[in-house]
């Protein structure tokens, strides 16, 4: 009788292995001031709500122009024709004004620092959060690079914000994101926004940049059959 219970238990925990093993993911590689990565926040929300629970998700910051020297003034007109593209093929809303702020310096480490905190104190609401940032980035000209900007977003994501000023703040966290930094380079990823299918063991290039959520949708259902 016990070797009939063991011989069960083995064969349910290979069982269980193999379905963890077949465990099929979304990774998303971005960061919040990548100007195509707000474009493309409309289109992966619908593939997230299509797709429900039947996927795993995971988001990865990718670094852009992480520790960047260079003011939004300096790079206005490069960055003005960019989100102008954006907002034609996407529909999303721009504030064009802080484009001339001499005093912003165009370094994309904090915002990705906030994302890699907001995802370890509260791991359902990385991806939102992440969306906030763009909002509160590119449709209202927030300093990015300033913390107060995130403290104003934790209340609406149910975040201690004693917990997360102490690690933005924190010489821990900013080595920290450089973890996601690496990743991404390990995942051989080298723009943004990309997607990628994990399957098993097997990774799948569902976009690398803009696409519709139809198209991905699409792209995943081939993958899966």
């Amino acid at each position: 009788m016990k070797t009939g219970i063991l011989l069960f238990n083995l064969i349910m925990l290979f069982a269980m292995s193999a379905i963890a093993q077949e465990k099929t993911k979304l990774i998303y590689i971005a960061d919040p001031m990548c100007s195509w990565c707000y474009g493309f926040s409309p289109e992966l929300t619908k593939v997230k709500q299509e797709l429900g629970d039947q996927i795993d998700f995971e988001i990865v910051m990718g670094g852009l122009r992480p520790y960047n020297t260079q003011t939004m003034a300096d790079l206005g007109d490069f960055l003005a024709e960019h989100w102008q593209q954006v907002s034609d093929r996407s529909g999303q809303e721009f504030d064009y004004t802080i484009l001339k702020d001499s005093s912003f310096v165009y370094d994309t480490e904090p915002a990705c620092r906030a994302v890699t905190i907001a995802r370890a104190l509260k791991p359902e609401k990385a991806y939102d959060f992440f969306k906030a940032i763009q909002t509160a980035f590119y449709k209202k000209n927030k300093h990015t690079n300033q913390i107060e900007t995130y403290l104003e977003l934790l209340d609406e994501f149910d975040i201690d914000k004693n917990a997360f000023e102490e690690a933005f703040k924190s010489s821990e966290w900013k080595a920290k994101v450089k973890d996601d930094f690496q990743y991404a380079a390990a995942l051989g990823v080298r723009g943004f926004p990309t997607l990628i299918l994990q399957k098993g063991e097997k990774l799948h290039l569902l976009s690398n940049g803009y696409k519709k959520a139809d198209q991905i949708l699409a792209a995943i259902a081939n993958i899966s059959e």
